[in-house]
């Protein structure tokens, strides 16, 4: 299994599990809830008592971070279940607060290192159902959160289309 190419900064977090033979099957997106670069939101996952992580970040500028390895598990939705089998991936708010709006070449980078997880783990189709039954998910279906905010959450069938 190998790792996204697009990525410009890589800190590995001590929080995730190594897994021996995990299939990735989902993707799921967060937000960061702030407007971090790519190494910010790396140093905030490098603290063993944060206990939280995620595979990629995309900053407002469209770059990516590597936190977690995609053959292993990041702890991000609070499921084991669904971190278990997903790439998960944290987005920079470039508005903090209200719709939680992230820019335009946070939300393009986003599209591109989707397209770029399924083609790399044979996903035919990233497919946004609104539910679990797809394989594009939400955090805010696993914990109680707002994750990723109104304006992200809004582009989900977009980012499965593109």
């Amino acid at each position: 299994m190998s790792n996204s190419p697009l990525v410009n900064y890589t800190r590995i977090s001590p929080n995730k599990s190594v897994m021996s033979n995990k299939v990735n099957t989902h993707i799921v997106i967060h937000h960061m809830a702030g407007n971090l670069t790519v190494e910010q939101c790396g140093s905030v996952f490098s603290s063993s008592g944060r206990e939280a992580s995620s595979n990629y970040g995309v900053d407002t500028k469209g770059r990516v971070g590597m936190y977690v390895e995609e053959k292993d598990r990041s702890w991000a939705t609070s499921s084991r279940e669904i971190d278990s089998k997903a790439v998960t991936i944290e987005v920079a708010n470039d508005t903090i607060g209200g719709d939680w709006h992230v820019s335009d070449a946070a939300l393009n980078k986003t599209i591109e290192l989707c397209a770029d997880i399924c083609k790399r783990n044979g996903i035919k189709r990233l497919n946004y159902t609104g539910d679990k039954s797809g394989n594009l998910h939400a955090h805010r279906w696993y914990a109680s959160t707002a994750c990723p905010g109104p304006y992200l959450y809004s582009k989900f069938s977009y980012i499965a289309n593109e």
